[in-house]
């Protein structure tokens, strides 16, 4: 959880005090490494864990102050989104049945969350990555209204330059620019720590960056954003273009990513990590502070190193090493930020187990498992897992090249296995949690499989909107079965409820698949679109894309019965018969003002724009299957009655 009370470091004068605390910080980590006072010889585990806020629309619903203030417990906190919220678990002693008892906890928060928010009229939802998030939910009104989240946003934009550019390719491509940080409340992770002593975070942390690659793989659950198919995890590629501060153009200059799996291994301690990521990336946030941590020390007591917790909180590393106190003794962790939110809380458990397992594992059969792997082949490892989950091609510490399915099951299950048996974890809970993993993997089944496979049964059937309704939909339905998502049926499309939450706005059922022309092109080319892809309306754009005139089919029509030549001697270009300044929508206009603006103005369509630029577009063909609905509704009413 991030501190509140801070500011963007623009002044210089804060700046250069708040580096001085900073590095005083570090300093002191390292006196109260060397006089022995961070906690050894102690395993714990943790979670952290972010939500998704819905309403019955399945659309993102921004009420999180409002949740907050209902709920009123120090352990549910804020997150960038309004729709967004997060909690923290109690640390737990990594022994006996504490993969049972995280579960147990995870739901009860859960539950509990979700009677603040019934009362605030949402749902609680899981999910690495929201189908039914549209870009219109991003605009800054929709940012958590607390200083720390504007500070973010203002510092960003100031090292970046210009607006937040995003491009990722999967099945879909998607390119989009936006203008403020608030893209990355797209994403909800599930964070777990692991507590190590630091004579061994070196060596675990590199095996942590080892294994991220395959427990990524199982765990993937992100594949959509927009209604595109891009990565399996997604939140891995859009997050760190979400805080990338490097502007486009320095193509010499070599700079890290703020969100980065690192550039090497860790070769003696902690201290190295800090010490790059401080050299390396300029202050976002600053506060004021008190007190000198030396003094601290002298009196025998841990310090809080604030300035350190505060520049490592805005440094994204997927597996970030944290400082902490706890009963009074410092000690260090290392948070696995890979992990998406979902499907289940009890695969989520499941993800963990596997994780917490191949740590203990592979420490047990390697004592430096730097030298049976490259540090290069280990990052390639982590991105393949992000862009294609359970397919994903992998390079092993045996040097051969597995696919992650084959990996995990031929050979990871039984390390993750022995690592948990290692640390006493009872019998029951390994077979369960592990068990998950076998069956999710050996069906090719995890989050991102289960929503891709439903998404494709759903094509053809109603909306864009609909389909995406119908995943988050069928999402929430199960996630409160409880049954892990290699059970799931696929979702079906009455799931989305129907035209009655679908057709609310007009960004929910408007074609996005647009075909346009410029204003000097010949009028042939619009006759064919017309008719090649069965359309009645053809935008035209300038050459900034900006929506300049329409072309219906009734223009055409006119232009026929006007005998107007058109042949090879004298074409006509569409400037000549193009309807100029046509009347337009934004996405989040609602329906029935829509349908009332072609009533009095007597059109049959309407191009959707956001910031000037063509979107989508609404004809009155988008309304017969709705009128239908409701015609066919209110017959059998009649009937009926």
């Amino acid at each position: 959880m991030g501190q509140q009370e801070v500011d963007s470091a623009s002044n210089p004068e804060q700046l250069r005090r708040f580096m001085k605390s900073l590095l005083n910080d570090l300093r002191a980590l390292e006196e109260i490494i060397a006089q022995g006072m961070v906690e050894t010889g102690v395993r714990r585990i943790g979670c952290e864990q972010e939500v998704f806020l819905i309403d019955n629309s399945w659309r993102p619903m921004p009420v999180a102050m409002e949740v907050l203030r209902k709920i009123d417990a120090p352990e549910y906190t804020t997150e960038l989104g309004r729709f967004n919220l997060e909690f923290n678990l109690p640390p737990l002693a990594f022994q006996s049945d504490c993969l049972s008892q995280l579960e147990n906890l995870l739901n009860d928060h859960l539950r509990r969350l979700q009677r603040a928010a019934s009362h605030c009229g949402a749902y609680v939802l899981l999910a690495g990555v929201l189908p039914t998030l549209r870009k219109t939910d991003l605009e800054l009104e929709n940012m958590t209204p607390l200083p720390r989240y504007f500070a973010l946003n203002n510092a960003l934009k100031r090292l970046r330059g210009g607006a937040f550019e995003f491009h990722l390719a999967g099945t879909d491509e998607l390119i989009v620019k936006h203008d403020n940080v608030l893209i990355e409340a797209c994403n909800t992770s599930c964070q777990m720590h692991f507590q190590v002593g630091p004579e061994e975070f070196a060596r675990l942390y590199n095996i942590a960056q080892v294994v991220t690659a395959p427990t990524l793989a199982a765990a993937a659950n992100s594949p959509i954003l927009f209604g595109q198919r891009l990565w399996h995890e997604t939140r891995i590629a859009l997050f760190q273009q979400a805080i990338d501060t490097r502007s486009p153009g320095h193509h010499v200059e070599e700079r890290s990513a703020r969100v980065s799996f690192g550039n090497d291994w860790v070769k003696d301690s902690v201290l190295e990590i800090f010490r790059e990521d401080i050299a390396r990336f300029r202050v976002v946030m600053a506060h004021e502070l008190d007190g000198d941590p030396f003094d601290a020390i002298k009196q025998g007591r841990a310090p809080t190193l604030k300035a350190l917790q505060l520049h490592n909180g805005t440094v994204y590393r997927w597996n970030r090493p944290c400082y902490g106190v706890c009963d009074g003794k410092p000690h260090l962790r290392i948070e696995n930020r890979t992990f998406p939110a979902g499907p289940t809380a009890v695969d989520e458990v499941a993800n963990a187990a596997f994780w917490f397992g191949l740590m203990g594992g592979i420490a047990e059969e390697y004592e430096d498992v730097t030298q049976a792997i490259e540090f290069d082949t280990a990052k390639l490892n982590f991105i393949s897992a992000a862009r294609t989950g359970l397919d994903a091609q992998l390079v092993w510490l045996d040097g051969k090249k597995y696919t992650a399915q084959k990996l995990i099951c031929e050979k990871l299950l039984p390390v993750a296995q022995r690592g948990l048996e290692l640390h006493q974890i009872n019998t029951e809970d390994i077979e369960r949690f592990l068990g998950i993993i076998e069956k999710r993997t050996t069906s090719g089944t995890n989050g991102a499989a289960w929503l891709l496979r439903s998404i494709g049964g759903l094509k053809g059937q109603g909306t864009p909107g609909e389909r995406l309704a119908s995943l988050t939909a069928a999402t929430f339905v199960r996630q409160q079965e409880g049954n892990p998502v290699h059970e799931w049926p696929p979702a079906r499309l009455e799931e989305a409820g129907g035209w009655r939450k679908n057709f609310v706005r007009v960004e929910q059922y408007m074609t996005t698949d647009l075909f346009t022309v410029h204003t000097d092109e010949v009028i042939d080319l619009v006759a064919n679109l017309m008719d090649w892809r069965h359309i009645r309306h053809v935008p035209v754009e300038d050459d900034d894309h900006r929506v300049v005139g329409l072309v219906s089919y009734r223009s055409l029509l006119r232009l026929l019965a006007r005998n107007v030549p058109h042949g090879d001697d004298a074409p006509v270009c569409v400037s000549s018969i193009m309807q100029r300044d046509p009347i337009t929508v934004a996405p989040e206009t609602p329906t029935l003002e829509a349908i009332d603006l072609m009533r009095r103005n007597r059109v049959a369509c309407l191009p959707v724009v956001k910031d000037g630029r063509l979107v989508g577009i609404v004809t009155e063909h988008d309304f017969l299957e709705l009128a239908a609905d409701l015609v066919e509704s209110y017959l059998r009413g009649t009937e009926s009655a």
